[in-house]
């Protein structure tokens, strides 16, 4: 990995931005913490800058997001995460108990699924796709709680 990649500072100044505490704060505390919403980024930052209010933290990931230092998802209607992995076109897995998120490389080649079948005179140059199951601890969990042989996957009715 190359130094500016590593050094927040760096990257920010790479990006064309003006390097603030706060930009260097927020960055720092997604890249340590992915998929990490606002009001988490708002707690960690608070510790090293007491004080900061949340109106800077929010202007500050979106400031970073638009600079493409950052990506912010929506899933599902919840609050935005955000996330230091953005010059790849990678996937999520989500877990439908604890809403555990993992990145999941593309299944095939660079980008396989920029080429849909139908673009619809888009020019597509990002695809979003997420898996959605129960990750290792939950199902283990899950499996311990209700020992049975005849468990079916989630979301099939168990009384039709």
């Amino acid at each position: 990995m190359d130094v500016v990649a590593q050094n927040p500072e760096k990257q920010i100044r790479a990006a064309g931005s003006r390097v603030t505490r706060q930009r260097v704060a927020v960055l720092h505390a997604v890249k340590t913490t992915p998929h990490i919403n606002a009001a988490t980024v708002l707690a960690i930052v608070s510790t090293v800058l007491p004080g900061v209010s949340h109106q800077a933290v929010y202007d500050c990931l979106a400031h970073l997001t638009e600079a493409g230092l950052l990506r912010r998802l929506t899933m599902d209607g919840g609050p935005a995460i955000y996330e230091a992995r953005t010059h790849d076109n990678h996937h999520h897995c989500v877990c439908r108990a604890c809403g555990l998120v993992v990145d999941i490389d593309c299944a095939v080649g660079a980008a396989p699924c920029l080429d849909p079948a139908e673009a619809a005179g888009f020019v597509i140059d990002e695809a979003e796709v997420i898996y959605r199951g129960l990750c290792r601890s939950c199902s283990v969990a899950r499996s311990t709680a209700h020992p049975t042989s005849d468990a079916k996957p989630l979301g099939e009715d168990r009384n039709g």
